[in-house]
């Protein structure tokens, strides 16, 4: 719906907020301005410049994101921290979106002063979110130029042609006390986190490729107990975040089939493309159909019994569908219980203003009582290099996934192949529902690359580094390609790199959240991720996913084994989103924001120096009361070129590493909480029980 301006003239704020002196829209305040920086993507530069757009050119859905006064941001940081405190009247007395603006966000003098700029300026204002957070609008690059003081050009970056802002926008000072910054004025768009099954594995003498089964999963992380007892997402509902749609019920209907779940009559799957403050147009099958896919099945192989909603807006104008279905499911009537994102980008290329929006919108999520899982990343410690042949740009994280109002999911593989017992964790023949599995196998990092001891090992290698390391080996070229589980800390979430995609410059990360204090996480003074991890790994250790996605080609009519076939923390996220549900059955209400929880009981699990008892590497004889399985193993560093966080003593390759002097390697399994597993992997009963 267009709004119109509830007023001509512009009101500046003075101190303690009161409206004052009026000014003509766009006339007084646009002769002094302030910049609002993180707001230029890194490949905006002469390099990939073709030339700026025509004036008329069309640029749909800008948004900027609001905030509030600084007295009325305390009282929602204090009414936050209420709603997880036991001991407050505030304790999980969710708000609704609505709610949340009217008392938390910017007033709404102040929002009718923004919007008579922006209609001033000749952009037509498309809505205004309900949580308060965001104003849609759009305009043509000739109305960003006048408006915002910065020109809007042709990129061609890597055989591709994109648009782009080429400097930071600049905005009237007198707004500068609402107006936090503008998301996007690019049409770069956030990667998925699905990692297709490569053409080789480790060597593994005789030994099929054991492709993992919901039966298995149910079995691994001890699902079974719930299920059995009627607790498998009955009555809960998750919500997929996507940018496509998929092939439809079909595929998801033949996955549920043949692994059993059909049995679980109170599943269920919808698509819809959900609108609010922006229009979410359908997004058809585009080349994220298989994420949507797969993020719709492996949610309901977790919560066999619950509603699963596929949320998907397409790419528009130069916002992307992910964020459309994010802020229009969390801004809605009806928020899900549990939301999941399997897409990213590293903070430093995501901008700072992109960060904060990813942060303010989980944060009213938590406030709603809406859990949100987040995929960590698949590139190891260097989220900014995706899937290259070696990390060119430091330790970087996943900026989707680094906020203090999500729970990270990063990603772990069996340890079975490497200890060569993989007979004693799986059964020869499959079950009547594929299920080969025996019991929990113990688990190591998800680390595809020669930056892996435990693949360095065993191919003959005694180090990764150096030149007659297994990085620099005719072996290893196989395993150059940064593919592995995310982890690090956050870095560049404020602030602007002066290096493109380094944390440099003014970069920051976001401040260590009161809730992450257990053994083994560094006392750095930043929010470090993952939080937890789940079996992601896409078979170089011979284990993989199975799927049903005949959308993209693949055939769903024959045995698993013909199936597509996949890793990545894609599963991971959707997966996790799936045992909150069922925690949240359990529990007979919605969880909201669970990290508090997690980490309140790792942190009796772990105690002061860490619990040998729930060490991974005891596989099936771990601890029967272990909520958390503590990897311990292995890591999930990787090839590395250049100058920043690589060691690189000899070679072209070097492995990524936390000082560029010495071998310290990015990251290690290590007890207690670690950058390559966070808590580590879970044992869903206890977890479920212990809540």
């Amino acid at each position: 719906m267009l709004l119109r301006a509830a007023c001509v003239a512009i009101c500046l704020v003075v101190a303690g907020g009161a409206l004052a002196t009026a000014h003509a829209a766009g006339g007084a305040t646009d002769q002094r301005t302030v910049i609002l920086p993180g707001n230029t993507r890194p490949e905006a530069r002469a390099a990939n410049d073709l030339g700026a757009l025509p004036y008329n050119y069309r640029v749909d859905d800008i948004q900027l994101l609001l905030k509030p006064d600084a007295a009325t941001a305390a009282a929602r940081q204090r009414f936050l921290r209420g709603l997880y405190d036991e001991a407050s009247p505030h304790f999980h007395q969710w708000i609704t979106a609505r709610q949340f603006g009217e008392r938390f966000g910017p007033s709404q003098a102040a929002i009718d002063e923004v919007v008579a700029w922006l209609q001033s300026h000749g952009f037509t204002v498309n809505g205004v979110s309900r949580g308060r957070l965001i104003i849609d609008f759009s305009g043509t690059a000739g109305d960003v130029k006048a408006a915002f003081q910065t020109e809007m050009h042709r990129l061609k970056v890597n055989g591709q042609m994109h648009i782009a802002n080429m400097s930071d926008p600049r905005i009237p000072a007198a707004l500068s006390y609402v107006v936090d910054g503008i998301l996007s004025l690019n049409d770069f768009r956030p990667h998925t986190y699905l990692a297709p099954a490569p053409d080789y594995t480790a060597v593994v003498k005789g030994r099929k490729l054991e492709l993992v089964a919901p039966g298995d999963l149910a079995t691994i992380y001890n699902l079974k107990p719930l299920f059995a007892a009627g607790t498998t997402g009955a009555g809960e509902t998750i919500a997929v975040m996507e940018d496509s749609d998929t092939n439809g019920l079909d595929d998801w209907k033949a996955f549920r089939s043949r692994f059993g779940l059909d049995f679980y009559t109170t599943g269920s799957w919808t698509e819809i493309h959900p609108s609010g403050a922006a229009k979410c147009r359908n997004p058809g099958q585009g080349q994220s159909e298989g994420e949507a896919t797969l993020d719709a099945q492996w949610s309901s192989a977790a919560a066999p019994g619950a509603a699963i909603i596929n949320a998907a807006c397409a790419d528009h104008g130069v916002t992307n569908g992910v964020l459309f279905a994010l802020e229009n499911v969390i801004d809605g009537d009806t928020p899900p219980n549990v939301v999941s994102v399997s897409y990213g980008e590293c903070e430093a290329d995501n901008g700072a203003k992109n960060n904060a929006a990813f942060s303010a919108i989980y944060q009213q999520a938590a406030m709603i009582g809406i859990s949100v899982y987040v995929s960590a990343g698949d590139e190891g410690a260097d989220r900014c290099d995706g899937h290259q042949n070696g990390a060119t740009n430091g330790i970087t994280v996943n900026g989707f996934a680094s906020t203090p109002f999500n729970m990270a999911i990063g990603g772990t593989d069996f340890a079975d192949t490497y200890e060569g017992k993989t007979d004693v964790y799986w059964t020869e023949q499959n079950s009547a529902d594929f299920v080969s599995a025996k019991s929990y196998i113990p688990e190591i990092p998800w680390n595809d690359t020669c930056g892996s001891v435990l693949l360095a090992a065993s191919n003959g290698f005694s180090q990764t580094y150096g030149s007659s390391g297994f990085c620099n080996s005719t072996a290893g070229r196989n395993y150059l390609a940064d593919s592995a589980g995310g982890g690090g800390p956050s870095a560049c979430a404020t602030g602007k790199p002066h290096i493109a995609s380094v944390t440099s410059g003014t970069c920051k990360g976001y401040p260590k959240p009161y809730w992450q204090s257990v053994f083994g996480n560094p006392e750095d003074g930043v929010r470090d991720i993952p939080d937890v991890s789940l079996f992601a790994a896409n078979g170089v250790w011979q284990h993989a996913y199975v799927y049903c996605n005949t959308g993209g080609g693949g055939s769903c009519s024959g045995p698993p084994k013909t199936w597509s076939r996949a890793g990545g923390t894609s599963f991971a996220a959707p997966i996790m989103a799936g045992i909150q549900a069922l925690i949240d059955q359990y529990k007979g209400a919605n969880q909201g924001l669970p990290n508090p929880v997690f980490y309140k009981l790792a942190a009796r699990q772990y105690g002061k120096a860490g619990n040998p008892d729930c060490a991974s590497t005891k596989g099936a004889n771990v601890g029967a009361t272990c909520i958390f399985h503590d990897l311990t193993l292995g890591d999930n560093d990787i090839a590395c070129t250049g100058t920043y966080n690589c060691y690189l003593p000899s070679g072209t390759y070097g492995v990524l590493s936390r000082t560029d002097t010495d071998y310290e390697p990015a990251f290690t399994a290590t007890p207690g909480w670690d950058f390559t597993s966070g808590i580590g992997t879970i044992n869903a009963e206890n977890l479920v029980k212990k809540w």
